[in-house]
């Protein structure tokens, strides 16, 4: 686990575009499972990735039409709410960074780390938002 002052201002960049950080499994089920769409982003430290990963999520919903509900949870700090969003994930493998938008509570798109490392995020936010345009 990593200590709560590494990884705030990781959180905060989220947080702070208006994401809610789900911290427990519970919270975790009631976001995908409710009705309409959701974005969860698995954020992490990871510099490679991450680094564009937030900007990328950040501009995405700047996009005219967006999910209902935009959450984030940290891979390596809460890792209940994170192994439980994995379970919603399924068949992708475990990655973080990673982005799934779920609507009704079903995955309908999933971007995994190997699609954001080394992508700019301007490139990220637009399959974000395309996947937006279809799906909210």
């Amino acid at each position: 686990m990593y200590p709560p002052e590494l990884v705030a201002p990781m959180r905060e960049e989220l947080t702070k575009a208006g994401f809610v950080e789900l911290t427990s499994p519970e919270q975790v089920d009631k976001a995908i499972t409710s009705e309409g769409t959701t974005l969860v982003v698995i954020n992490s430290v990871c510099g490679c990735a991450a680094a564009n990963a937030r900007p990328a999520a950040r501009i995405a919903v700047t996009n005219d039409k967006k999910p209902t509900r935009i959450t984030t949870v940290f891979a390596g700090v809460d890792a209940a709410a994170v192994a439980q969003a994995r379970k919603y994930m399924l068949p992708y493998p475990p990655s973080s960074p990673s982005m799934g938008l779920f609507k009704d509570g079903k995955l309908v798109h999933f971007i995994e780390r190997h699609n954001i490392e080394g992508k700019p995020a301007e490139m990220i936010a637009e399959n974000l938002a395309e996947a937006f345009n279809t799906y909210c």
